[in-house]
């Protein structure tokens, strides 16, 4: 068994600024799911969510990176997608929506485990990746 660990932090200012005034961001960063997930809370924390999403994705890319380096897999933003599953009591869950990489990690029994964290001006992310099997 390996261990990788990958950790973010982010402004919340940075991620507000750019959902607001880049055109595409959240299209190019979050997926559908998360986007409809975090416009349905009407409040300033809708801000904190995105960035400690956009943490999330960071810090798992930073985890993933040797595995899939190795290998000349490439991932994206787009790849990923963080969801608030109620049975986990609303615990994050990473869900790998590329079938070539999620199929690559099923290979290796990889477990990608992330927490998100936020306060009003920051959010950090630790994702930690479990390779259960020898490639």
């Amino acid at each position: 068994m390996k261990l990788y660990c990958g950790t973010d932090i982010i402004e919340v200012d940075r991620i507000k600024d750019a959902v607001e005034n880049t055109k595409e961001f959240k299209e190019n960063i979050f997926s559908q799911n998360e986007i409809d997930y975090i416009d349905s809370i009407k409040c300033e924390m809708k801000y904190q969510r995105y960035a400690g999403r956009f943490a999330a994705k960071e810090a798992i890319y930073k985890a993933l990176s040797k595995i899939l380096v190795e290998h000349d897999i490439n991932i994206n933003f787009l790849d990923v997608e963080i969801q608030n599953l109620e049975d986990l009591r609303k615990r994050p869950k990473v869900i790998i929506l590329n079938e070539k990489i999620k199929n690559f990690l099923d290979s290796l029994c990889v477990d990608i485990d992330v927490s998100i964290s936020h306060i009003k001006e920051n959010a950090i992310a630790m994702a930690i990746v479990t390779v259960n099997k020898e490639d």
